[in-house]
């Protein structure tokens, strides 16, 4: 039964360290937010503080992970609430980078752990290997949800057109990092309207587009 107390206290630190550890991170970045920081936010020595990750690296995965069960989250509890709002996560997409805006720091973790993540040593690179698969599975599932509703071409070829767009989020935050006033939703809706996406009351997704058949 101590085994299990203690395991479960544990956990429960664990949880505590990435809630906290997200809302520092959110605001002062990857670069900015110390270790001894994160340590000090939740009353634990850094040793104690890696002792439930293993490394610097492991938690600021563990970081990223978290951000991303949120959105997913979020994404299906507003699809549930209002579907004819929220289709799904292609539909919904462009408030969601905009609401990255809020979260610099989160942003500026995302980016340079992927980056560094394409060494294969990396202990983040099996979950960014996974993570692309996984995010162009969902956008490809939510692409054939769109040409079922009739609100993109049927001739679009979802599978690399959600390739595609995950370039394009990636890119478009990248942009954003070196200039803030590089509006990443709008360049992004216009990115959907040129492939012939339209939103659920049946326009174009930007409505300045031009006419993709020109």
């Amino acid at each position: 039964m101590a085994g299990r107390g203690s395991y479960a206290k544990g956990v429960a630190k664990r949880e505590e360290i990435l809630k906290v550890a997200l809302e520092i991170v959110a605001q002062a970045g990857y670069r900015n937010a110390t270790v001894r920081q994160l340590a000090d936010a939740v009353g634990l020595s850094t040793t104690g503080l890696l002792h439930h990750f293993g490394s610097k690296e492991n938690l600021f995965t563990e970081i990223v992970k978290r951000r991303d069960r949120m959105d997913v989250e979020a994404a299906d509890d507003a699809a549930a609430r209002a579907p004819d709002v929220h289709g799904d996560l292609v539909n919904d997409l462009p408030g969601r980078v905009r609401h990255s805006a809020d979260v610099p720091g989160l942003v500026e973790l995302y980016t340079r752990l992927a980056a560094e993540a394409i060494d294969q040593h990396h202990p983040s690179h099996g979950y960014f290997e996974n993570r692309y698969a996984w995010v162009r599975s969902r956008f490809a599932a939510s692409l054939r949800t769109e040409q079922e509703s009739g609100r993109l071409p049927v001739d679009v070829d979802a599978d690399r057109l959600a390739g595609i767009l995950l370039a394009i989020v990636d890119g478009v935050q990248l942009q954003w990092l070196y200039d803030p006033s590089f509006d990443m939703a709008e360049h992004l809706r216009y990115a959907l309207s040129l492939i012939g996406f339209r939103d659920a009351a049946g326009g174009t997704n930007e409505s300045t587009a031009r006419d993709v058949s020109d």
